[in-house]
């Protein structure tokens, strides 16, 4: 499998400005190829507002990544000059640089005009061109690039053009499947994020069938996850975990900075006024602030998705609609989209999806109308109604009562004993859903559809969601 190992640069002045130059040569590459296929069609199409036959149009240009680096060779030297010296600049990078600008521009074109055939699904409007305030990359498949393992340094990477450059953190680990011959770089991405400089290895490489062995022995059982705001998942072993709130811990610290920097003196686009110091410093500890805040936020993350996967032989999730669950405006609800976007409720299922594909755990996805929190883990009835604000499930019938959230965790792991044909775990043993037709679960990848599985028929889809207010959307943790 494909895997990626990310590493921290400490580059030199000089070698920040030979990444600075490489990331701009992949920009302008980008740009160039672009502006030639978009010059053509708009020549095309301004002949066709002429009435010429398409037989004598303007010839296409392709867009293919070979034609256009093709013609890139033959026309660098004319427009790869340097204003004041009149010398060509593009030798001072790889040619890795503009090759790699060349090969995105031609899939965003090719994913573009697939998208308009019917061929890729969705919509996709006509490529853009790369400003200068984009994210900085370069991408390097060919050339000397990898591991520095001479002298057994294992804090330096090796880029073209660039040399070796220091690593904030060892590299070990992937050096040791590198020399063993276990992995095989394949490509490296340099790239500027949070005000740092790193770089992304592409590694090709061979896992167990258990990468992450249980830590406790004894039989393993099935879990349903139940994520949410007030606690960040809720599992149906009774476990409940605390929403950590990375981000709500330093809004006020952010407020503060960001009060600073308004009465510092910034750029001015329209006059040319450049940036004071003062206000330059703000905005790099703005920018470590949220460094932190994203990476607190991804530790806690996988330290909770590799649990799951590593002690649990089967994790059931729901298929949130995290999109349109922060969609609504309103004083309330900005507040309730701060705090869902805080939680990353959507990282969740992504590490889910790929970890238990390395580790062979099974992962089932409920479907996205599924009534989880309407319906009693114990009897199935399902209640009519569920406001946010009623955090304790009672049900109406047996007068079973638990928490909300984790009644819905019960009804989510109960669905693998549906799917597997009998119970599961201690925790939900019990083989529920037989008093209604059995839902339909599939895994990750498919989802479950139909009145069994809780979703509303053709006339009623755009009433809601089952689980949700009534304002209409997904269920969640308030």
């Amino acid at each position: 499998m494909i895997r990626a190992f990310v590493y921290v640069l400490d580059p030199t002045p000089e070698q920040v400005e030979a990444m600075r130059s490489h990331c701009g040569a992949q920009r302008f590459a980008y740009n160039w190829a672009l502006s030639r296929v978009k010059a053509n069609l708009d020549q095309r199409a301004a002949e066709r507002s002429y009435e010429i036959p398409d037989s004598e149009l303007t010839p296409l240009v392709s867009w293919s990544a070979y034609s256009l680096r093709k013609h890139w060779n033959t026309v660098k030297n004319a427009i790869a000059v340097n204003p004041e010296t009149g010398q060509p600049w593009w030798p001072e990078n790889s040619k890795e640089a503009y090759s790699s600008g060349i090969a995105n521009c031609a899939a965003a074109l090719s994913n573009w005009s697939n998208a308009r055939s019917g061929k890729r699904k969705g919509s996709m409007g006509f490529p853009r061109f790369k400003s200068k305030r984009a994210v900085p990359s370069c991408r390097f498949t060919t050339g000397s690039f990898g591991l520095v393992t001479d002298g057994g340094d294992r804090r330096r990477v090796q880029l073209p053009r660039i040399g070796a450059i220091r690593t904030c953190e060892s590299s070990r680990k992937l050096a040791r499947r590198t020399i063993a011959g276990a992995a095989r770089i394949r490509s490296a991405t340099l790239s500027f994020r949070r005000g740092r400089w790193q770089v992304s290895f592409s590694v090709e490489i061979t896992l167990p069938a258990r990468a992450l062995p249980p830590v406790a022995a004894g039989p393993r059982s099935v879990v349903g996850v139940d994520v949410g705001v007030k606690h960040l998942a809720v599992l149906s072993t009774g476990e409940m975990i605390d929403n950590p709130k990375h981000g709500r811990k330093r809004a006020k610290k952010l407020r503060r900075l960001g009060r600073r920097a308004s009465r510092r003196v910034g750029p001015d686009r329209r006059t040319g006024q450049q940036p004071s110091r003062r206000w330059l410093r703000t905005q790099e500890q703005i920018r470590a602030v949220h460094t932190r805040i994203a990476d607190a936020r991804r530790d806690h993350l996988h330290k909770l998705t590799t649990r799951l996967v590593r002690d649990f032989d089967t994790v059931v999730v729901e298929d949130l609609h995290i999109a349109g669950m922060t969609r609504s405006g309103g004083a309330y609800k900005r507040g309730l989209n701060r705090a869902l976007h805080d939680a990353a409720l959507a990282e969740i299922r992504r590490q889910l999806t790929y970890k238990t594909d390395w580790t062979g755990t099974g992962l089932h996805v409920a479907d996205r109308w599924y009534p989880s929190s309407k319906t009693c883990s114990d009897c199935q009835v399902v209640k009519n109604k569920l406001p946010l604000n009623v955090r304790v499930f009672t049900c109406d019938a047996c007068g079973f009562r638990a928490d909300r959230d984790h009644n819905a965790a019960l009804n989510l792991a109960a669905l693998a004993a549906v799917v597997d044909g009998g119970a599961s775990s201690a925790s939900c043993g019990r083989d529920v859903k037989e008093a209604r037709q059995k839902p339909t679960i599939r895994p990750a990848t498919r989802r479950a559809d139909g009145i069994a599985a809780g979703t509303p028929p053709s006339g009623e889809r755009g009433r809601g969601n089952p689980d949700t207010h009534a304002e209409g959307t997904k269920r969640h943790s308030a």
